[in-house]
């Protein structure tokens, strides 16, 4: 399964959040709204539970008002209008009982209906008979005994009425306070979508169109020529990624254009070496030949004036061997070599020339390579004169051979005064030198080869004072021929 990309993951967060404000404002309306609908339904039931107790009110003041005609007019004329409202009476009860919520509400509706049973009972045993038989004395009583159940009757249906107003009030300020709510919700997601969506907008500029321009303008430069081109993008994502991708094309790059010129450079010297090393040998040969000669009959000052001619015609020669070395190719094969034994056989070379003097030199390590064994020899000798050399009198190189996996490594580092940062910049450039003599085409030449052999020879930082070359060679020779 991909893992979404940094840039992905910082889009989905936004939109989520966008789409979170959006869900979380609906739901919450959509709640509220819910909730005043429920509370709306039960303000109209409770309208109802009012209407209805206001009605057995009505119905009750009906009975006793009939029951109150009986006894004035002192007949049963009224026992069927009476008997009409006791019916009404029950019915709306037993709706009202219906509409009762908790058990205080029930209990009152439950009084209700035993008193309505005992007042009709009391009209019908006690006090019609009374007053058919016209006892006023028993009139009297049984008159007052009704008129207390009324009252009891009218108590419970004020209580009633009372309470089912209270819960219709209670709805409707919570109906109120629930409007005020979804107001403020809707109001906060009005306000706050266009302001997340400002936020967002700025987050993507930032996130994403701002890396996008850089790397825009960073190829820009770098296709203009521009091989310092560089992108400062360092966030940990896919810019950041790419950022970090195009700064290393543009040093890789620049290293290859670098090595181009270079290698363009030493081709030309070489080119030009080889055109005109042979005019110039011919006089140089004919000049040591003379000087020779005249060397034998010179004496005193003349003979050291012959032997400063002999030694610069000698070093003209060097000087146009070395530039023909730039544009000798390889030969065509390479063998397997053992560069510790390499460098162990250079080192006695320079011990029996009596080059090394005083200078310790350590050879650590194991390493093996394909390569051309005179060539390699010629730029492990070039190092190491130059180490002993950078040395003085006195002083220390150390040799360490490493062996990878890709190839292999030769160090050489000396206990000189070091190098600065303009002679590391210059210093494989034809015949710059920082020795006062020297044709300044060792280390050229030296990179050449290497670099014939598909390596790499660098000017490292070292660990100590001094200088510290490295020789990168493959494992097998990648060179051309």
């Amino acid at each position: 399964m991909q893992v979404p990309s940094g840039t992905a993951r910082r889009l989905s967060l936004a939109l989520a959040a966008l789409v979170s404000l959006f869900v979380v404002s609906s739901v919450l309306v959509l709640v509220h709204m819910r909730e005043i609908h429920a509370r709306m339904v039960e303000m109209q039931a409770r309208q109802h539970a009012v209407r209805s107790a206001l009605e057995v009110a009505s119905a009750i003041r009906d009975t006793y008002a009939h029951q109150a005609h009986t006894l004035i007019l002192g007949n049963d004329s009224h026992l069927h209008f009476y008997e009409t409202a006791a019916s009404r009476v029950t019915r709306l009860t037993a709706v009202m009982k219906a509409q009762a919520l908790g058990p205080e509400e029930r209990a009152w509706v439950e009084d209700i209906e035993r008193a309505q049973r005992s007042l009709d009972t009391l009209f019908r045993e006690a006090l019609l008979p009374a007053v058919l038989a016209g006892r006023q004395e028993d009139m009297e009583r049984e008159h007052g005994r009704a008129l207390g159940l009324v009252s009891q009757m009218e108590e419970r249906t004020d209580r009633l009425v009372s309470h089912f107003n209270h819960s219709v009030d209670a709805a409707e300020a919570r109906v109120a306070e629930l409007q005020s709510s979804a107001f403020q919700w809707t109001l906060f997601f009005l306000v706050g979508a266009p302001l997340l969506a400002m936020g967002v907008g700025v987050y993507i500029v930032r996130s994403v169109a701002r890396p996008v321009a850089r790397l825009r303008e960073g190829a820009a430069r770098l296709a203009a020529g521009d091989m310092h081109a560089r992108i400062d993008i360092t966030t940990p994502d896919e810019f950041g990624e790419l950022a970090r991708q195009f700064n290393a094309m543009t040093a890789a790059l620049r290293e290859h254009q670098e090595r181009l010129v270079q290698s363009e450079k030493l081709a030309g010297i070489g080119r030009l070496a080889a055109g005109v090393a042979h005019e110039i040998n011919n006089p140089l040969t004919v000049i040591l030949g003379y000087v020779g000669m005249m060397k034998k009959k010179a004496e005193g000052n003349l003979r050291e004036d012959l032997q400063v001619i002999e030694d610069e015609a000698v070093r003209s020669r060097d000087i146009v061997e070395d530039l023909l070395a730039l544009s000798r190719p390889l030969p065509a094969e390479p063998e397997p070599v053992d560069l510790r034994a390499l460098c162990e056989e250079v080192v006695e070379r320079l011990r029996q020339g009596g080059q090394l003097g005083a200078v310790k030199v350590d050879v650590e390590g194991e390493a093996r390579t394909a390569g051309h064994l005179t060539k390699l020899r010629q730029v492990v000798l070039n190092l190491m004169r130059n180490a002993v050399d950078a040395c003085g009198e006195t002083g220390r190189v150390r040799v360490r051979l490493v062996q990878t996996e890709k190839g292999a490594e030769v160090h050489v580092e000396d206990t000189g005064p070091g190098l600065s940062v303009t002679a590391r910049e210059r210093l494989f450039e034809p015949f710059f030198t920082t020795k006062p003599s020297g044709t300044g085409l060792g280390l050229a030449i030296s990179q050449s080869i290497v670099q014939a052999h598909g390596g790499n020879l660098e000017a490292a930082a070292g660990t100590g004072p001094g200088a510290h070359f490295t020789v990168w060679l493959p494992a097998t020779s990648q060179g051309r021929a």
